[in-house]
């Protein structure tokens, strides 16, 4: 696959404008609703379709195919992360309005890191073929692991990302708006909210571990692999709006994922010796996933919208408008509001 330098510049480009788009659009704190969620989805789902068009009209139908398996792999997956950042949210108490930003930031790192991650993947397999295989044991294992332990929730209290941050970072109780580190006393404190943004952050880590092994799973072209991600990630955080309260209804969706990660992680296993025609991975990853979604809904038809529960009362609150008005932002303007 030839991609000259600039078709690089202007893909990267047109990722940052779609950031800079939804960042002015949410430049205000709010809780968004499911309707706005819904048409942020959309919106994304659309471009993201509409880039795969452009690959398969200019590179050919293989290389769309490619890309429209990788897109799928990643979009799907990305559901699980959600209901791990629903959890986060739902422990650490963060008001809805501040949530879009913390996301915000957590996809911008995720972009950049995955980024990271493709291009040392990218150079491995060109470099040692063999890796290839490595990344199918390693998808194969996590296939099962996702079954054996299909019903098992991260426990953000004992998290050890949790532990260490509050071990070396001074934290304040409560949050103050949207700011991630204030100034109290000429003391600089970390609020919730950045401990918040640093296990949103891990947890991505941790999810892109699976998903670019199981997109290179599907095609070995970093343009493809990359572009994939991208195009799945950034509408992440419209899809948490829209489906954080209703996650508990995906009773199948890990089952479903971790048999698509045994079918690209077989395939890969076997790309010595068995060619499987990219349209016929994209068919049988859309046809798990399909079976997966609808057996969950007719699961648990009759179930509303509810947000993930906890054990235990959230840790942090909002904080007064006393404290508001002893502290000051670290960045920007000093004063600071809820908003």
């Amino acid at each position: 696959m030839d991609v000259a330098l600039w078709v690089w510049f202007a893909v990267i480009g047109a990722i940052i404008a779609l950031l800079a788009i939804d960042l002015f659009a949410h430049r205000k704190a709010h809780v968004i609703g499911v309707r706005e969620a819904a048409l942020w989805s959309l919106f994304y789902i659309v471009v993201g379709v509409i880039f795969g068009g452009i690959v398969w009209a200019v590179w050919g139908a293989e290389f769309g195919q490619q890309y429209y398996a990788g897109y799928l792999i990643e979009k799907s997956l990305s559901v699980d992360n959600v209901f791990v950042w629903a959890i986060i949210f739902t422990f650490f108490g963060v008001p809805r309005q501040y949530q879009h930003r913390v996301l915000f930031l957590g996809v911008l790192g995720a972009l950049v890191f995955r980024g990271i991650f493709i291009g040392v993947g990218a150079v491995l397999i060109s470099q040692f073929g063999w890796v290839l295989y490595i990344f199918a044991a390693f998808l194969i294992y996590t296939a099962i692991t996702m079954i054996v332990k299909r019903n098992d929730h991260i426990d953000v209290a004992n998290s050890k990302v949790m532990r260490w941050f509050q071990r070396v970072t001074p934290m304040t109780d409560a949050y103050y708006g949207q700011k991630f580190v204030i100034r109290r006393a000429g003391v600089v404190y970390a609020t919730p909210l950045l401990a918040v943004l640093v296990l949103v952050e891990v947890s991505d880590i941790i999810f892109a571990v699976d998903s670019i092994p199981a997109i290179f799973g599907v095609s070995q072209e970093a343009f493809i692999v990359f572009t994939a991600n991208a195009f799945a990630i950034l509408g992440l955080r419209a899809l948490y709006f829209l489906l954080a309260d209703l996650i508990h209804r995906f009773v199948y969706l890990k089952i479903g994922l971790a048999v698509v990660l045994l079918w690209v992680g077989a395939k890969l296993a076997l790309i010595d010796v068995l060619h499987v025609p990219t349209a016929i991975s994209l068919a049988v990853i859309a046809l798990i996933l399909t079976t997966a979604i609808v057996a969950s809904i007719v699961k648990t038809r009759g179930q509303g919208r509810h947000a993930p529960g906890v054990d235990q009362a959230p840790p942090f609150r909002e904080a007064t408008d006393d404290e508001l008005a002893s502290a000051e932002a670290v960045f920007g303007r000093k004063e600071l509001t809820r908003s």
